[in-house]
């Protein structure tokens, strides 16, 4: 006898059942004393949506407008203009969870990226080894590594 999941989505009674405890609750609530906050004052906290985790940084010393972030769950992304624009470089790999990215000041068109996440967590996803670009990501080179998993951190020798 084998064993086998029915996977059910939620029901109709079930989703009215939330929206009737939440409306039941919206009217029982409390209503709201504006005298409480006449004085506070409304700031800027950032944008509402937010892509992920940024888990790596690396910055072209020679040039600080060109960044390197990579992130969690949403690949590397490159600006040339100190932060202000992004572009995504690493789109057609075969993971998109950065754990480290590197930079050869000596020559910044060679990028090297540790794949998978190094923040451990249910969230956090595993990579595929190194890799590294010579044309400021526009191609990748896979280079091993494939089961690290995860990938914390890149040294680069300046002198080799």
């Amino acid at each position: 006898m084998t064993n086998t999941k029915t996977i059910h989505s939620p029901s109709l009674f079930t989703f009215w059942t939330l929206f009737l405890m939440m409306c039941v609750g919206l009217l029982s609530a409390q209503p709201l004393d504006l005298e409480l906050i006449k004085e506070m004052k409304p700031r800027n906290v950032g944008p509402g949506g937010m892509s992920g985790r940024v888990t790596a940084i690396d910055v072209v010393t020679s040039n600080p407008d060109v960044i390197y972030a990579g992130t969690a769950s949403g690949g590397l992304w490159k600006s040339t203009s100190g932060g202000i624009r992004w572009e995504p470089i690493f789109e057609k790999e075969a993971t998109a969870s950065i754990g480290a990215v590197a930079l050869d000041q000596s020559n910044p068109s060679v990028i090297w990226v540790g794949t998978g996440e190094n923040n451990s967590s249910r969230s956090s996803y595993a990579g595929i080894g190194m890799l590294k670009s010579t044309d400021n990501g526009k191609t990748w080179e896979h280079l091993g590594l494939s089961d690290s998993h995860h990938i914390g951190n890149i040294l680069i020798n300046p002198n080799d």
